[in-house]
């Protein structure tokens, strides 16, 4: 049997000859894979041209999944990072809605633009490096980058210039003073990329041979494409004629690192323009983004650098690993340490609410509240990580086996502890739909028996599973009449304790047989 018509099987109803095109698309939707993913552009444009059809024959399926079957592939066999996505979204709702409660904290003000954001706007999304994707709350409203453009120019600086010419200019150290800290270290260099006087050395290294437009180009660039290019990246005059207006403490800043270069310390790259510096770096702090677009952001840097949904290689595994090396360190302004130490994931806010996390290999995740704590973070966001925290094992320390916290790259019955034999038997006995279609699209064999000769349809008759049972016999085509080791067929199973449907269905097929 082609691999297409195990596909087809498992999404069609007893009694149908063809399959609803909603449940399909529902499946695809539960999975976590939007409207809008580029990867699915064939299929998408297939079904609308059966719009007019609530169902579909084998032959129009197969027409819709065909160009874009290795996505769907993964989808249909849930060989995803997070096998059982909307398990996962339900817990990040209880999150959600736990922190949605939070008022404390102000919005920030030293910049009057940010000043009128609304306090009560709060999203959450999610991007895997699956491509994989949720929004919960305000996830399409736009806010500016701030200060989690400082690893995107960092990233930018290491890409051209290399690891050791770029900390030529900057350290590497945790600074131990407030983000915006008149202090240099030992060397006279700025303590870290993501403090901001070392935000504006690494936006001085940023193509500085070129002129002022075509440098602000080229970061706009490679923005779209860590973000894949589905959402548009915008531009916030305003708040950069604010940000301009109230640089006092950075131009301060630059003066003072300035200085170094006349007293033979390396100081800015030869011939920099101050000037031009500095309206570069309030350029980049104003660009405009989503949670949704930053989420894919995050994604990139999760995968490596290689953006989920386009394939492209955007950074190198090495600049990541810098960049998330110091998101790690130096992240959370002045809370950096205490993040590290509590939820031991990398991340990066910025004082316009935005917290951008990023779990290596697995998913990025941004969070958006314009209420903020003393620090400069925003309360909801970190409250979020907490919560994050305690329930998920995604902290860098964190023991794969440890079952006090949920592992969401863990299939439900696919443990260390037990084989593909186990998953059948174990979802048939708890009645999992779902996961039985899983392993049917894998092609796994459905009439496996265990040393007892019981099989899944033994248990499932058992325990009372009707709709397991109905898949198992009209769609999987097990055998009815296989014995167990004390002569039980699954219907004296169901018999014995009274499920009359699964009796029905059982006995329906028997006549058939015969």
């Amino acid at each position: 049997m082609l691999q297409s018509d195990l596909y087809y099987l498992s999404f069609l109803e007893t009694d149908e000859t063809s399959i609803k095109k909603s449940k399909l698309l529902n499946d695809i939707k539960s999975c976590g894979f939007l409207n809008d993913d580029p990867r699915l552009n064939h299929f998408n444009k297939k079904i609308n041209e059966y719009q007019d059809k609530n169902h579909l024959t084998q032959e129009e399926f197969n027409d819709c999944i065909d160009s874009n079957i290795c996505i769907l592939n993964k989808i249909f066999k849930r060989d995803l990072i997070i096998p059982d996505f909307k398990s996962f979204t339900e817990h990040i709702d209880i999150i959600y809605e736990e922190t949605l409660k939070i008022k404390d904290g102000d919005v920030a003000s030293y910049i009057p633009q940010l000043a009128r954001a609304d306090p009560e706007q709060y999203g959450i999304s999610i991007c895997t490096v699956d491509g994989q994707r949720y929004n919960i709350g305000d996830t399409d409203i736009d806010f500016t980058v701030q200060s989690c453009t400082k690893i995107i120019n960092y990233g930018n600086a290491l890409e051209e210039l290399g690891t050791d010419e770029v900390h030529k200019y900057v350290g590497r150290e945790p600074s131990g003073q407030a983000f915006n800290e008149l202090t240099l270290n030992k060397e006279g260099k700025p303590h870290n990329p993501l403090i901001n006087s070392g935000a504006i050395m690494t936006t001085s290294l940023i193509k500085n041979k070129e002129n002022h437009a075509d440098r602000f180009d080229y970061v706009m660039d490679i923005w779209s494409k860590l973000s894949g290019g589905i959402y548009k990246i915008g531009f916030n005059n305003s708040v950069y004629l604010s940000e301009k207006k109230t640089a006092d403490r950075n131009y301060a800043l630059a003066y003072f690192m300035k200085e170094t270069n006349d007293k033979k310390i390396i100081g800015f790259p030869e011939n920099t323009d101050l000037d031009q510096t500095l309206e570069l770096y309030f350029q980049c702090c104003s660009i405009e983004v989503t949670t949704e677009i930053l989420s894919i952001v995050a994604s990139t840097l999760a995968n490596g650098g290689v953006n989920p949904f386009t394939g492209e290689k955007v950074w190198s595994s090495d600049t990541v690993k810098n960049v998330l090396s110091m998101m790690l360190m130096c992240g959370m302004y002045d809370y950096s340490g205490e993040h590290a130490f509590k939820i031991g994931i990398p991340s990066k806010s910025g004082v316009a609410g935005a917290i951008m996390t990023v779990i290596p290999n697995v998913m990025g995740i941004v969070t958006w509240s314009p209420r903020l704590d003393s620090i400069g973070n925003s309360i909801r966001g970190v409250e979020f990580c907490k919560l994050f925290g305690d329930m998920f094992n995604f902290h860098i320390f964190d023991n794969q086996f440890d079952d006090t916290k949920i592992n969401p790259l863990e299939d439900k019955y696919n443990t260390f502890k037990i084989h593909e034999f186990s998953e059948l038997c174990e979802s048939a006995k708890n009645g999992d739909l779902d996961y039985l279609r899983k392993l049917f699209n894998k092609g796994i064999d459905m009439s496996q028996k265990d040393y007892d000769g019981r099989t899944a349809l033994h248990l499932a008759s058992s325990e009372g599973h009707s709709k397991v049972v109905d898949f198992l016999v009209n769609i999987a085509k097990v055998d009815i009449n296989t014995i167990d080791r004390w002569g039980n067929l699954p219907l004296d199973d169901a018999v014995k304790n009274n499920f009359t449907e699964i009796v029905s269905i059982l006995c329906e097929n028997q006549i058939e047989m015969d």
